[in-house]
């Protein structure tokens, strides 16, 4: 139990260093005041540019892969290895963990990202054959609504149904898809409001919808 609270903790820390947040102090900028006001890529992206925005992704896709991917299994100084511990439900523990850091970090008054990339990461450490499906599932939705926002929800809701489908998930791994699903959503709740308002910012590069205009015009 020790190494599962000690780790769970570690992940949840982790995941509260926030790509955005680091990178915005270090240029003098605060993107939770700009744009949507979300710490996350997109944000970064409409506001401060295709670099930032980068640098932003990388870090919060590389500290959900370090959590659910290396952190489990690694050998803590005085702390050994519990035999009794099950490592993959350690592992979504992690995962877990690492994404409500993201979206709650405890250094920044929690108020951090919508937790995607974050999810991308631990998705990419725990379970990687799973990514390219969701990666379907989130171009096909963006090409079609034009909304990164719904793409997200729609793709994560439906890591459930891909471990069905894929057959021999375990308990630990569907209980997980199925709480980042409802969370995901919860998340994106303000996009949800846009959108039924009419007022989210579209995709347009990716969106079918401004290519059909174009051809019309």
């Amino acid at each position: 139990m020790l190494e599962l609270a000690l780790k769970t903790l570690l992940s949840y820390v982790l995941g509260s260093l926030m790509g955005a947040l680091i990178l915005g102090a270090l240029r003098g900028v605060d993107i939770r005041t700009m744009g949507s006001g979300n710490a996350g890529g997109t944000n970064a992206l409409r506001t401060q540019g295709k670099l930032f925005a980068l640098g932003v992704v990388l870090v919060d896709v590389s500290k959900g892969w370090f959590a659910a991917g290396i952190l489990p299994s690694l050998r803590l100084p005085g702390l050994p290895l519990d035999p009794l511990l099950v490592r993959e439900s350690l592992t979504f523990a992690c995962a877990l963990a690492a994404t409500l850091g993201h979206v709650y970090p405890v250094w920044w008054e929690f108020r951090g990202g919508k937790g995607a990339a974050t999810l991308i990461g631990v998705l990419l450490g725990a379970s990687p054959a799973f990514l390219p499906p969701l990666a379907c599932v989130w171009l096909a939705t963006v090409v079609l609504t034009g909304y990164v926002g719904l793409a997200t929800m729609l793709a994560v809701g439906s890591l459930p149904l891909v471990l069905l489908v894929h057959g021999g998930a375990s308990p630990a791994a569907f209980l997980f898809a199925a709480v980042m699903a409802v969370f995901v959503v919860y998340t994106h709740r303000s996009n949800v409001t846009r959108m039924l308002a009419r007022t989210e910012s579209r995709a347009r590069r990716l969106w079918l919808g401004t290519y059909l205009q174009r051809r019309l015009t």
